[in-house]
């Protein structure tokens, strides 16, 4: 309780496994729709990435269902496309990358009820272009902000830890 944290390791099969968790002090029906919203995805992404969803709003969140996005990634300009292809309300839902720039991004998001609040995880398989180096110059490090910039954003949605 009251602790975030994320590590990284290698997945099964190749590539990059991230397994990031967080409790957050709020009950889960109030957590799992937050980030059931796509829109919110601008609000716990850095400010660096100019990260804008291009999907027109209402976005009804299904199984199937493609978002496009646009942002920017160390200054260059590219889209990205995910589809959910997962969708368990309030438990899970995952999305994984159609369009965009790593070889393979599927990501689980899953909320937990516990102690009183919502224990939200995340488990990010990867693989990026150019393999186990760049991941190592480059990718990790940018993601390992990525997460620290929006598990900051949620503690401060939500309320921080104690």
């Amino acid at each position: 309780r009251g602790v975030s944290e994320f590590q990284f390791r290698p997945a099964p099969g190749g590539g990059v496994l991230l397994e990031a968790s967080m409790w957050l002090p709020r009950p889960r029906a109030e957590v799992f729709p937050f980030f059931a919203d796509a829109l919110n995805l601008e609000a716990i992404t850095p400010p660096w990435l100019r990260f804008e969803v291009l999907t027109r709003p209402p976005i009804a969140m299904r199984v199937g269902l493609r978002i496009d996005y646009r942002l920017r990634l160390r200054g260059l300009p590219m889209r990205w496309q995910s589809e959910i292809t997962a969708w368990e309300p309030p438990h899970r839902f995952v999305d994984e990358q159609r369009r965009g720039p790593y070889r393979v991004w599927i990501h689980e998001h899953m909320f937990e009820e516990r102690d009183g609040g919502t224990l939200a995880r995340d488990v990010v398989r990867y693989r990026v272009w150019g393999g186990a180096l760049i991941d190592r110059l480059f990718v990790r490090r940018d993601v390992a902000k990525i997460f620290r910039f929006r598990q900051a954003a949620m503690a401060g949605r939500f309320g921080s830890p104690a």
